[in-house]
């Protein structure tokens, strides 16, 4: 019998073919399925990274209480493996994002602290909030996942690894959207490591500013999205390290188009921003449609955190958002 804690069981996620897209592209699908993760997303993934590197440095010991600002899948990956290791948590959070998130984090034991959505310029935005509760609070840690690397070194760690061990080295393309952005930076800076002709791809939502910087050198967004957890308007130091060949924006309608598809048609039950994913993917295939080429992308987590809004046709419809056939 194999045994192991909760800590143990991050990573090693399957990579899962999307059927019907590498049907209909004539090209190799795959997503990366970090819904299986413990906390239930890829976060998980930078959580343990984050703690472990605190704790091999000194600045996480036992009785410490750590803190975070997050959209809720970091934070519930923290409150994960902290309910394991014994350590409190402190979680701030916009208070427009799924009730799901603030369930789960409550039913982890957490402190849940929400503050109004505000641009990142304000004192009041999440991400502010989290370090001054950690600087005026005895024996904490903040997490810092935006800029502490120890978030795309895990990644380029286990993530990258586990992909091209899972390809055999036969990939061609890989494709995500950025949050913090350790998850592109980690398994970009592997892969290439591996094979620099490899094409890495960053998927932006409307509102989110990256894109634009890709193609244009500055930040700017226009539009909104109902995603969570992903766009960004400013450089982060792990977005830094990333190495990125092209950038393309992905519509909310594409995206729940694709959520609805890939529930019906594979199966898989995806959150927002691993429906943002695979549209992308998907994408890329029909821009080299019939090539056979092999495209991972990232299933960031289960719809079923979402399943609120995303399932719920009066919110659908006050978005004016409705799935529509692909093909």
């Amino acid at each position: 019998m194999q045994t192991g804690n909760v800590a143990q069981t991050v990573g090693q996620t399957p990579l899962i073919k999307i059927k019907s897209l590498s049907d209909a592209t004539g090209c190799e699908i795959y997503g990366k399925a970090e819904f299986l993760n413990p906390g239930g997303s890829v976060k998980d993934r930078a959580a343990l990274g984050i703690i472990e590197a605190a704790e091999h440095e000194g600045l996480l010991r036992p009785g410490y209480t750590i803190v975070e600002g997050t959209a809720g899948n970091t934070g519930i990956g923290l409150a994960t493996i902290a309910a394991q290791k014994g350590y409190k948590c402190v979680i701030v959070m916009p208070n427009n994002q799924s009730q799901e998130k603030y369930d789960t984090l409550r039913a982890l034991g957490v402190e849940l602290v929400t503050v109004p959505p505000c641009p990142f310029a304000n004192e009041n935005h999440f991400y502010h909030t989290a370090k001054r509760i950690a600087a005026e609070r005895n024996q904490s840690f903040w997490a810092d996942q935006f800029e502490n690397t120890a978030n795309y070194k895990m990644h380029f760690k286990t993530t990258g690894p586990e992909i091209w061990e899972q390809t055999a080295g036969e990939i061609d393309a890989f494709i995500s959207a950025v949050g913090t952005g350790g998850t592109l930076a980690g398994v970009s800076k592997f892969l290439k490591s591996k094979d620099k002709s490899i094409h890495v791809r960053l998927v932006d939502p409307f509102g989110s500013g990256l894109h634009s910087y890709l193609k244009t050198g500055q930040l700017a967004a226009t539009g909104s999205s109902i995603t969570e957890g992903i766009g960004i308007m400013r450089l982060t130091a792990n977005f830094k390290e990333a190495v990125i060949d092209d950038a393309v924006q992905v519509s909310d309608q594409e995206m729940i188009s694709m959520l609805y598809h890939l529930a019906k048609h594979d199966g898989v039950l995806v959150g927002t921003s691993a429906a943002l994913n695979v549209f992308a993917a998907y994408k890329y295939a029909l821009e080299n449609k019939g090539s056979g080429k092999n495209i991972v992308t990232v299933l960031c987590d289960s719809a079923v955190r979402y399943q609120s809004k995303v399932f719920n046709q009066n919110f659908l419809s006050e978005k004016a958002l409705q799935p529509e056939p692909l093909y």
